[in-house]
């Protein structure tokens, strides 16, 4: 499968996990991190941080490289910002 000409691989489901446990694990050290500093997240904003950083780490499992091309920074901003945007319309309904 190839999105805007980027040709995606098909992760293991241990890829996956890992990935997803490194994400998770850098929010919290990073959320740790802004609470000790006095800087504490509020949870929007905590929330966005998390998906982003999830993204991150499962981007490169699926062979998109942010060192290598505008195409793979494009599709990385592009998946940000729509994860963000569904982000948004959840607390907008939710609120």
């Amino acid at each position: 499968m190839q999105v805007v000409g980027i040709p995606l691989r098909k992760p293991a489901f241990n890829e996956v996990t890992a990935a997803t446990i490194m994400g998770a694990g850098l929010w919290v050290a990073l959320v740790g991190l802004l609470k000790a500093g006095g800087h504490p997240l509020e949870r929007p904003d905590a929330a966005a941080l998390l998906l982003v950083m999830l993204w991150g780490c499962l981007s490169v499992r699926l062979g998109i490289d942010l060192a290598a091309g505008w195409r793979h920074r494009f599709v990385h901003l592009a998946v940000c910002g729509a994860l963000l945007g569904l982000l948004q319309l959840a607390r907008s309904f939710l609120a």
